[in-house]
């Protein structure tokens, strides 16, 4: 194997494969980025067996080859040499990979690479086009609310379904939940599945990298995503969502619409006061017109905050966890939010007051 490429380029490469590659493994050569140089063209693949990666580009190549080198050990070395018009060559001599540009040269062991395994194809499945950055989005705008627990792997994944013309993207741990409608506006080929958790992540990164309409295949088991000569594929989730839209409030007797700000901050404070089990208290009385946050900790004392807001129908008083109350600003756009309940001891909906309508965030009350 012999070839060039531009610092830049290979940096690019590199940043996106390394983070797939298997950390702690008992298989060595999971934690390695597999080189494959064939006819003019490079081919970099990282896999943990959960999800995997394949990036290939044309480069000017001497001889073909393949060889698997440690990702960590390859990316340092990498991200080191200056970007300013660099070429770096890199050839295979006796089995290891000599990398060498104007200003450095280095040598790094490859490991065996007859154990790499093959990054599945998604061949028989549904497919669609939309755009990376929206599917990015669905997915970030909802993840935080899925549970990190793997007792119930379909509460550890992010829902994703087709409702007409629309994709939703939903996620739940059953203290709280977040729903994302993103618009894709054509017709398309698209089935409900479940998407890991710990995979979300760097899908979204990804995705965020892609050019901007990617290719989308999914069958029972398997989602991929390709374009610009990235090809990401990921396992799914073997199961059933939980039917949600039949805890969601159909009808609502109390609304408080409050800017956004001012309730993250109000939150911030009874943080700072609150028990160990991050309970606040909302008191929301229109015909007095006053909305309070209280919260009271025996080891530290207590605080009462009252919020400027535009209230509307019947007194409530509900416990809340904070934090999950605070989870979901980073997904309303609006500078404002209307916080509706159906009464007390009931579940909250929070949903952006003006602009984008698509994004609904539900929280079970505490009934401490």
């Amino acid at each position: 194997m012999k070839l060039e490429i531009s610092s830049q380029k290979l940096k690019e490469i590199i940043h996106l494969v390394e983070r797939l590659a298997g950390k702690q493994t008992t298989l060595p050569v999971l934690s390695c980025i597999l080189i494959n140089v064939k006819n003019g063209n490079v081919v970099l693949k990282t896999t943990n067996l959960d999800i995997g990666i394949e990036i290939s580009l044309p480069v000017k190549s001497e001889k073909d080859g393949v060889i698997a080198v440690p990702a960590r050990t390859f990316s340092s070395f990498i991200s080191q040499i200056p970007e300013q018009n660099q070429i770096i060559y890199m050839e295979e001599i006796s089995g290891n990979l000599k990398i060498s540009s104007s200003h450095s040269k280095g040598v790094i062991k490859t490991v065996p690479n007859e154990d790499f395994p093959t990054i599945p194809r998604v061949l028989d499945g549904q497919n669609c086009v939309v755009q990376s950055k929206l599917f990015s989005k669905g997915l970030s705008s909802v993840s935080y609310s899925a549970s990190i627990s793997g007792v119930k792997p379909e509460l550890s994944s992010v829902y994703v379904y087709k409702n007409n013309e629309d994709l939703v993207f939903v996620a739940t741990d059953s203290f709280r939940l977040a729903e994302k409608i993103i618009k894709i506006n054509t017709p398309t080929s698209f089935g409900d599945m479940m998407i890991p958790l710990n995979n979300v992540l760097n899908i979204t990164k990804i995705l965020e990298s892609m050019s901007e309409k990617v290719s989308v295949t999914s069958n029972k088991n398997l989602i991929s995503f390709e374009s610009g000569g990235i090809y990401l594929v990921s396992r799914l989730i073997d199961g059933v969502f939980p039917d949600y839209r039949q805890i969601v409030p159909k009808e609502f007797i109390t609304e408080a619409v409050v800017l956004k700000q001012d309730l993250i901050n109000a939150l911030k404070v009874a943080n700072i006061f609150s028990d160990k089990f991050n309970q606040v208290r909302f008191i929301i009385k229109p015909t007095a017109k006053t909305f309070e946050i209280f919260t009271k900790n025996s080891d530290v004392g207590e605080n009462q905050t009252s919020l400027p807001a535009s209230l509307s129908g019947e007194p409530a008083e509900i416990n809340f966890n904070h934090k999950y109350m605070t989870d979901c600003f980073q997904s309303v756009e609006s500078d404002s939010v209307s916080l509706r309940v159906s009464g007390n001891n009931r579940p909250m909906i929070i949903r952006p007051v003006s602009g984008d309508q698509t994004f609904m965030y539900l929280v079970m009350p505490m009934n401490r």
